[in-house]
């Protein structure tokens, strides 16, 4: 158990880094890109404060669910796979912007899944999607995070 823990506190520490890294080269681009005569670089990244730090597959370490987030278009719209271990199907998933706080809201369409849904909030410091499940079927609430996997 400490192995792992160990292990998942080094993988943590290396993304946070990397992320960090990657976070100071995107706020240096707009810059840099500044063509003349247009700026939507810079209206693009203040539209979607770095939506795309969402990427990757995420686990709900207290039941083995994954959210895989494969893209994200401008706007916020989410391309989203959800695993339970088997598919489930993702009816709607949206990446939004709130004062400081990035937001992920799924919802789920399918066998006992009748509308049930993640509002997540990104944990930087953490990096990990934390929030409320709502299982439509047993009409509860659940208070649940998503560990970054890759």
């Amino acid at each position: 158990m400490i192995v792992i823990l160990a292990v998942t506190v080094t993988a943590v520490g290396a993304l946070w880094w990397d992320h960090q890294r990657t976070v100071a080269a995107t706020s240096l681009a707009p810059a840099a890109a500044g063509g003349v005569g247009t700026n939507e670089p810079a209206v693009q990244a203040t539209r979607e404060p770095g939506f795309a730090k969402l990427k990757g597959k995420w686990l709900r370490p207290d039941g083995g669910y994954v959210i895989e987030i494969g893209s994200v278009e401008p706007g916020g719209k989410l391309e989203v796979a959800y695993f339970n271990p088997q598919s489930i199907h993702v009816a709607k998933a949206q990446a939004s912007a709130e004062g400081a706080a990035t937001k992920v809201f799924i919802e789920l369409r399918d066998v006992n899944y009748p509308g049930s849904t993640y509002d997540r909030v990104y944990d930087a410091g953490s990096d990990q999607l934390t929030g409320i499940y709502y299982q439509a079927a047993l009409k509860q609430r659940f208070e649940v995070a998503f560990v970054r996997m890759q």
